[in-house]
């Protein structure tokens, strides 16, 4: 009888074990040397086959991704930081160094989430990252393809 609620999981042998929660499928990648929530859609019997496909090509992409995610993150870090001190903007929790160049965005950024998701009627990605300038938002960068689409300024984790 209690099998009936059992949360249902799938194997797979090169992202390892997801559970369906919530309407995904839920389990984690890693990404160098961090690991982070990963979510797939998909039936209640299995993830998206698609989707499978694509979260298994993350790991080996995202090395060719960072320079364009910093490049956004750096973008979108100026206003902060020459609004920081005046009387609109407080200074962040977590002491920032002057951050002068897109590959400085690392060491004030950590991964939320990695989500393979429909990205205007597509499969794309999407992963989540808390930055120390913007306390208050999760960003979003969402790539299709290989390629950044945007850097959203505000996502909730899936």
């Amino acid at each position: 009888m209690f099998g009936l609620f059992k949360t249902p999981s799938f194997a797979d042998p090169a992202l390892g074990e997801f559970r369906r929660k919530g309407g995904m499928w839920r389990g984690e990648i890693a990404l160098g040397d961090i690991r982070a929530p990963l979510a797939l859609p998909g039936s209640r019997a299995a993830p998206d086959p698609q989707a499978l496909d694509i979260a298994r090509s993350i790991a080996t992409d995202y090395p060719g991704w960072r320079a364009g995610i910093a490049a956004s993150l750096f973008e979108h870090y100026a206003p902060y930081a020459e609004g920081v001190g005046t009387a609109d903007l407080e200074a962040p929790a977590e002491a920032l160094t002057h951050i002068s160049q897109p590959d400085q965005v690392w060491r004030h950024t950590s991964v939320e989430f990695v989500a393979v998701g429909t990205l205007d009627g597509e499969l794309g990605v999407e992963i989540g990252y808390r930055v120390a300038w913007d306390e208050e938002h999760t960003l979003g960068a969402r790539l299709r393809n290989g390629r950044l689409l945007e850097l959203n300024g505000s996502v909730l984790p899936p």
